[in-house]
């Protein structure tokens, strides 16, 4: 059995999943996900155990990890890096880390993420924004500037973003496609693996802590 693990501490708790590897596998289709929000970091070890079991599989099993590497929760994102590490150091398995808005960008299933915006929060009056293959972390006029100034036909937000006044009339100005950034099954992140180079060393990526404060001209 040749299996795919995601790791996702980015965000609130701990969302993890097993899937059969897209790697020319034969194995029969498989995916198990545990998502918990309001899991710490020490579960992560117990929660692997749990989907393993669930799919009558073993470590061994587990040919490739891709954990995100944020922005997000500093505790979270340490956590998860660190854990996936560990996993991976034996040789056995590949580690490929990935943004989380690079992760999200996958929920809208557009090909190549053409046309796509993933929106996050940050804090108040900050946002998240990756699109056309840029991260950046800016404040709401400037991530509404970007949207409205580009080609976008679809767009991955989180709660906060959907509720946000400002942010949802954009949305709707753009015509464009929403989808959420949770309750999507996390092997949707798979085209990934052809894209990201796997390598043992991770560094939480956090683009601009969300208490950075913007220097004024």
């Amino acid at each position: 059995m040749n299996l795919d693990l995601y790791v996702d501490t980015s965000r609130k708790g701990i969302s993890m999943a097993l899937s059969t590897s897209t790697s020319g596998s034969t194995d029969a289709p498989l995916y198990e996900e545990i998502v918990d929000p309001s899991a710490k970091g020490e579960s992560l070890s117990a929660n692997l155990d749990s989907l393993l079991e669930r799919a009558g599989a073993t470590l061994d099993d587990v040919k490739r990890v891709m954990v995100t590497v944020g922005p997000g929760s500093f505790s979270g994102l340490r956590t998860g890096v660190a854990f996936c590490q560990g996993l991976c150091f034996s040789g056995k398995r590949n580690l490929y880390g990935v943004t989380t808005l690079q992760a999200l960008e996958c929920f809208a299933q557009a090909k190549e993420g053409n046309g796509v915006a993933t929106v996050i929060r940050a804090r108040n009056g900050y946002w998240y924004l990756r699109l056309d293959g840029m991260e950046k972390f800016i404040e709401t006029a400037e991530v509404i500037h970007s949207l409205t100034t580009s080609k976008v036909t679809h767009v991955v937000a989180d709660e906060a973003a959907l509720a946000d006044a400002e942010m949802k009339a954009v949305f709707e100005q753009l015509g464009a496609s929403v989808s959420t950034d949770t309750g999507k099954p996390l092997n949707l992140w798979a085209p990934l693996f052809d894209t990201v180079q796997p390598t043992l060393i991770q560094e939480a990526n956090y683009i601009q802590p969300s208490y950075f404060e913007k220097l004024k001209a």
